[in-house]
Parts: structure tokens; sequence; C-alpha cells
């Protein structure tokens, strides 16, 4: 399979946020050759490596453009959702499945959600930890597309869910 992804390249892991490649070789598992992808995580340091032929099954992307950016923004702008009724337990198994997914509308989702739902109620602790991944995993990509810095792109999406 042909890689996606060159060095130098910024991408998004699942769960991990923008990443960028820094390398790529290929490894020898029995008699099969793989390639792979060494990710770096950003802001963490954390080190990836990803077989180029699983990287698209992993949910690994390019980062956002930024008309997805303007589609992430009408959705956190959109705050006429349908209050959730179920029990924090389930709410918090579906909005881990969102984030698991990498997608930059599920993440938003996840986090215009929460911080829609800290409004009217405090949010249990795995609440409120749920609500800060959803964060930083936005700020993290936000900030590397619009070439600003975390933190002004954290007042912007926070400022979205002030009254």
């Amino acid at each position: 399979m042909r890689a996606s992804f060159n060095v130098g390249d910024k991408a998004v892991y699942p769960a991990r946020g923008v990443a960028e490649v820094v390398g790529m070789e290929t490894k020898t598992i029995g008699e099969h050759a793989i390639d792979c992808y060494h990710l770096q995580v950003c802001g963490s340091g954390l080190k990836i490596i990803v077989p180029v032929h699983k990287a698209k099954e992993n949910g690994m992307r390019p980062v956002a453009d930024k008309g997805a950016l303007d589609q992430l923004y009408s959705l956190l702008r959109d705050h006429d959702v349908p209050a959730d009724r179920q029990t924090w337990n389930r709410r918090h198994r579906a909005f881990m499945e969102k984030i698991r997914t990498g997608s930059l509308f599920e993440v938003g989702e996840v986090y215009r959600d929460l911080a829609l739902l800290r409004l009217s109620k405090n949010l249990s602790h795995g609440e409120r930890q749920m609500l800060n991944t959803a964060k930083e995993l936005l700020v993290k990509e936000v900030a590397v597309v619009r070439g600003k810095s975390e933190d002004a792109v954290e007042s912007e999406l926070e400022s979205f869910f002030q009254n």
C-alpha cells in the first residue's frame, strides 16, 4: 500500500490528536515487510508506530482544512440540541466512542454537548475529564490549521458557551 503521508506531514491520530510524521521504516515481521509511520504526538511527545496499510483503518487522517473548521464552528454554534436523557454511563460510553473515531465533528459534538450540559448541571469527574479531552483534541488541531496559539484557540472555543 502506498503511503499517504510523508515525513514532516501533520496528521490526526484518533484519541491522541495532532501528530507529526517523524519517520518511516520498513519492518520485517516473519516473512512480511511492513511499511510503518513513526508519529510523534504534538504536545505530549508520545511516539506511535502505525503500519501504513492500517493507518486509514485505525482512523489516521490529514488535519482539517479551513472549510472543515467552518463546519466545526457551525456545529459549536448550534445550541439547539435535544437534552440528553441517557444515564451518565451510557452517555460516557457514547462520547468515548465518538472521541475514538478521531473525527473532528464527532469530537466537536462531544465538546459541544458536554459544554452545554455544564451550563445546566455540575459534571461528574469523568464528564469533566472527557470535556477536557475533547477540548484538547480540538484546540490542538484548530491551532495547527489556523496558525494560532493554543491559548487563543481555547478562548475562542470557550466563548461559544458563555452566557
